[in-house]
């Protein structure tokens, strides 16, 4: 069996009288894509938040590459390499999109500042993230402020920002969202290949990209995991349909 790279063990999160994650287990291993599915309202958000660090759980442990991280805020898990993006875009929109990636770079390499080189001809920084947005077909849009990038586009730029901080594994919390059809495809060839690099978790809406894409699948239904297995499982379950595929299935 592969290496377990994340591992939530009874995760418990409430607000006020809502239990929104209710004793949720799950694993992500290396080289695979796990996705997380359900309706809307299921709590898949509020675990990602919790997973990144944004949200502390009430009760559990979360555990990165065998560190218990569960106490531990944002910056310090995205330094150990946990990787992730937003269904909200967290760019920073008055700055191109070479320039996002670069402070990634910036960040990576532990440095803040550049009193001698005017940072954007400073190759150590330009050069790297170049490269990521190459990785992610955003070259051509380098010079452009995030802020007039689309909504599809905002989401390339923030997996090349993951990419070049060298995340280790990544959360994806809808990555197809706001995509044309042509734009979806090409992301997910993308991330068949990134699974190779980093296992990734992925939230995601878009059925026929999770089809496509995972090597097993979770179902969260009011705060609960109800089953996890692989694509036919996952299509052939009974009580899976019922929740939530019905003509996906």
């Amino acid at each position: 069996m592969a290496e377990t790279v994340l591992e939530i063990e009874n995760l418990v999160k409430n607000f006020g009288a809502l239990r929104a994650t209710d004793g949720v287990s799950l694993d992500l291993r290396q080289g695979e894509i796990h996705a997380l599915i359900g309706p809307n309202g299921a709590g898949k958000s509020t675990l990602i938040h919790q997973i990144c660090g944004t949200l502390k759980p009430d009760q559990g442990n979360i555990r990165f590459s065998g560190q218990d991280i569960t106490a531990l805020g944002v910056a310090e898990r995205a330094r150990l390499g946990l990787g992730r993006t937003f269904q909200v875009s967290s760019i920073a929109p008055e700055f191109s999109a070479l320039r996002n990636v670069m402070l990634a770079v910036q960040a990576k390499q532990g440095t803040s500042f550049r009193f001698f080189t005017p940072v954007m001809r400073d190759r150590s920084l330009t050069e790297p993230a170049m490269a990521m947005l190459e990785r992610v077909g955003l070259a051509a849009r380098a010079d452009i402020p995030a802020a007039e990038l689309s909504h599809g586009e905002r989401r390339q730029l923030e997996i090349a920002i993951a990419l070049a901080l060298e995340s280790r594994a990544f959360l994806l919390d809808e990555p197809m969202a706001g995509m044309g059809p042509e734009g979806s495809k090409a992301l997910t060839g993308f991330l068949d290949g990134l699974r190779h690099e980093a296992p990734i978790l992925l939230v995601e809406h878009d059925m026929d990209a999770v089809f496509a894409l995972a090597d097993r699948i979770s179902v969260l239904v009011y705060g609960k995991i109800i089953t996890t297995g692989t694509v036919d499982e996952i299509r052939r379950d009974p009580a899976v349909r019922s929740a939530y595929l019905g003509d996906h299935a």
